[in-house]
């Protein structure tokens, strides 16, 4: 307020310079975090804090912050500010490759990401605004992400009914949105929950660590002394379907992000965005001719197949945890698309997390509005004792259930098997997807040749030479097994040179990509983590 002389004369400023002064104090003790102390100890961990984080990771000067000064102020009689504690999130909008998006980032350094030094309001609304305005959530996940504590119940005097903050954007967004969330630093509680509740999840191995209690409440719950690593580290989640990509440095949890969200559109009322491709759409690779080898026992790399097929430098391999089963997104002629596949280095059937994973690619497809591709080399189902243990076969079910409820435009290259269930639900073959089969193609209920002993028992049991036997039947069925018979009966659309591969799935996608306006907005049923 201005001073006055005895004449009733302002003395003091006329303007507002006092309190933007303040604004810039007040900012300025935001970008202190926890403290020196607790800064060092964050860098002593390996850990980046989260201004650098963000730095890292959006557009240079592009991050506009949202509720810098909020935090747990202490104040002196007359009200000049004496101390600041700033809340442990940090959110604002940015642009990550020039596309705008809404970032919200754990702080460690002030009470390891904990409830009893949040503001829960500023977590509650980046969701709420990142919905409303249509924009991409990328989360930096180190600590409880605001998660209640012991402390928090001690100072309130009461302990209270839990609440997930921001839960009906947080799942809400999953259908409208791409949300994308990286685990850099022991992830637990709320935090392990917000991770998981993406489309894509990203751990930094070493650093990052997910779950649901920390060592010392798992010690105290089940007895059981475990170090953050053995309880939650990248060993742990490797495989069970909970982290889709494990990366060995923060900047390159951040590529991933970036490259992960260049194939999606910024929400589901847009189509993905087609960029300029320098790739030749008519390129034959002469290398597809033998990629596939005779001899059906021999295994082969799907991913030299994947860069020939797709455009050069594309491939984005998307659930790490599906085994022999490969998903990724990649573009035709600069146009994105879903991929299924199958390593036959790593197996040729669908496990429980192969099945998890195609589920996951396919419902990304559906929201978001990707064609799909199907590679396919499919042996149908894992089995076996521990596969029908595990309930594969409703795993399985799951991922067909998906394939068939996505309304995207489908498309198939047979490369070798197509057994079973799994082979007959790697693709909808009720509607009218667009099918070709490499001369390597082999199908059927189940393997022919491996069927002879049971399906032609009494017949090998009246023979008087069986194994003379066994070899006529296997001759007769190697000819009714010929792709060519059963191209002859439509039950194939066509057989083709591998090396038309890539032409013919880019005139494809361009067909495809012109129905998908049809298709934006929100899918037919709810995302699901």
């Amino acid at each position: 307020m201005s001073e006055a002389d005895d004449q009733g004369t302002p003395t003091g400023p006329e303007d507002w310079t006092p309190e933007v002064e303040e604004i810039r104090h007040r900012r300025s003790l935001a970008r202190r975090m926890g403290g020196p102390a607790k800064v060092r100890r964050q860098h002593e961990t390996g850990r980046l804090t989260v201004r650098e984080r963000i730095d890292r990771l959006v557009d240079p000067g592009s991050f506009a912050e949202i509720g810098a000064l909020t935090g747990f102020a202490d104040h002196a009689d007359d009200g000049r500010l004496t101390s600041v504690l700033p809340a442990n999130f940090v959110a604002g909008t940015a642009r990550v490759d020039g596309r705008p998006v809404m970032l919200g980032a754990d702080d460690f350094t002030v009470r390891g990401g904990s409830g009893d030094a949040a503001i829960h309001a500023k977590q509650i609304y980046a969701e709420e605004y990142a919905g409303r305005m249509r924009l991409p959530v990328v989360r930096l996940l180190d600590g409880a992400s605001g998660g209640g504590s012991v402390k928090m119940a001690q100072e309130a005097g009461y302990s209270y009914l839990p609440v997930n903050p921001a839960w009906d954007d947080v799942v809400g967004n999953l259908s409208l949105v791409p949300v994308v969330a990286a685990c850099l630093g022991p992830t637990v509680g709320l935090g392990a929950a917000r991770l998981v509740m993406s489309h894509l999840a990203v751990m930094v191995e070493g650093i990052g660590q997910l779950f649901t209690a920390g060592p010392p409440v798992v010690r105290g719950g089940t007895g059981e002394d475990l170090t953050k690593e053995e309880l939650g580290g990248a060993a742990v989640h490797r495989r069970n379907g909970t982290i889709e990509r494990f990366v060995a440095t923060e900047d390159d949890a951040f590529a991933v992000i970036r490259g992960f969200l260049g194939y999606l559109p910024g929400s589901v009322h847009e189509p993905p965005p087609v960029v300029p491709s320098g790739d030749p759409a008519d390129r034959r690779e002469e290398s597809l001719l033998s990629a596939v080898p005779r001899d059906a026992r021999r295994p082969y790399r799907i991913g030299p197949i994947m860069e020939a097929i797709f455009d050069q430098g594309s491939v984005f391999r998307y659930a790490e945890y599906g085994g022999a089963t490969v998903t990724a997104l990649a573009r035709l002629d600069g146009h994105p698309v879903g991929v299924l596949a199958t390593d036959p280095y790593r197996g040729a059937t669908m496990s429980v997390e192969g099945a998890q994973a195609i589920t996951r690619l396919v419902d990304l497809c559906e929201t978001f509005h990707l064609p799909i591709v199907s590679l396919t080399d499919q042996g149908g189902m894992t089995i076996g004792r521990v596969a029908e243990e595990r309930g594969t076969i409703r795993a399985g079910a799951r991922a067909i259930t998906a394939v068939y409820q996505a309304r995207v435009p489908q498309a198939e290259l047979i490369l070798r098997r197509v057994y079973g269930v799994g082979g007959a639900g790697i693709v909808n073959r009720h509607r009218a997807g667009r099918s070709w089969a490499w001369p390597s193609g082999d199908w059927g209920s189940l393997p022919l040749q491996g069927g002879i002993e049971a399906a032609f028992r009494a017949q090998l049991e009246q023979a008087e030479d069986p194994e003379a036997e066994i070899e006529r039947i296997r001759r007769t069925l190697a000819a009714i097994a010929s792709p060519f018979r059963t191209a002859e009966r439509f039950g194939v659309q066509d057989l083709i040179d591998p090396r038309d591969s890539r032409p013919l799935l880019c005139a494809w996608v361009r067909d495809a990509y012109r129905i998908l306006p049809e298709l934006t907005g929100p899918p037919s049923f709810g995302t699901r983590p």
